[in-house]
């Protein structure tokens, strides 16, 4: 099992990092998700009265935090150098024993849409997940009118499988989804093709 404080979570590249959500984040994150509404909501489960409440972070936090004790879920948010916070990932639908694989999902801020960040924080969360975490597969999905994060996931070497029928309630719609994966081997064998 990781230590599970922040710091021993603490995922560092370039010029961005990740960290699971603390408390101190909490005015970041009101901030970042309310000034991104109208970009995020096509995209997510439907917002609710209260959404960005700070007894709803707490409640958040307290969760994610539960769930890393458990190893079913790690949740991180993405800074750039100078300490803003730009977006999250979360990690889960964990599964161990043979099968080894995960679920990613993913937001941005809007002023940080288009400018990488998302690329480099998943370029190297993969790669801990592959190495640190000991996933074989992870697996994403998303709306088929998202062409960004269709782009995004093909770029960073994901694999389109297969296409859900209302899959995941978005925006308080049943929607369908088209899914994607990576696995290690697959990862290892474009790093060395790269070369």
């Amino acid at each position: 099992m990781l230590n599970l404080s922040n710091e021993k979570y603490k995922i560092l590249a370039e010029d961005i990092y990740l960290r699971p959500p603390s408390l101190l984040d909490y005015n970041k994150w009101r901030l970042i998700r309310e000034e991104s509404r109208n970009f995020l909501t096509p995209w997510e489960p439907t917002w609710h009265i209260g959404e960005h409440t700070l007894k709803r972070y707490i409640r958040l936090i307290t969760i994610y935090s539960r769930r890393r004790r458990s190893d079913s879920q790690y949740s991180f948010f993405i800074f750039d150098k100078n300490d803003q916070l730009l977006g999250g990932i979360n990690v889960f639908n964990i599964k161990r024993g043979i099968s080894q694989s995960c679920t990613i999902g993913y937001w941005i801020g809007k002023k940080y849409s288009n400018k990488g960040y998302m690329t480099k924080a998943l370029s190297i969360l993969i790669v801990y997940l592959f190495n640190q975490y000991r996933i074989n597969r992870i697996e994403a999905a998303c709306l088929p009118i998202n062409n960004a994060s269709i782009k995004l996931l093909l770029r960073l070497g994901f694999s389109e499988e297969g296409y859900a029928t209302d899959y995941l309630r978005i925006n308080g719609r049943w929607e369908d989804h088209l899914l994607f994966a990576i696995t290690k081997k697959k990862y290892d064998l474009d790093k060395i093709n790269d070369k």
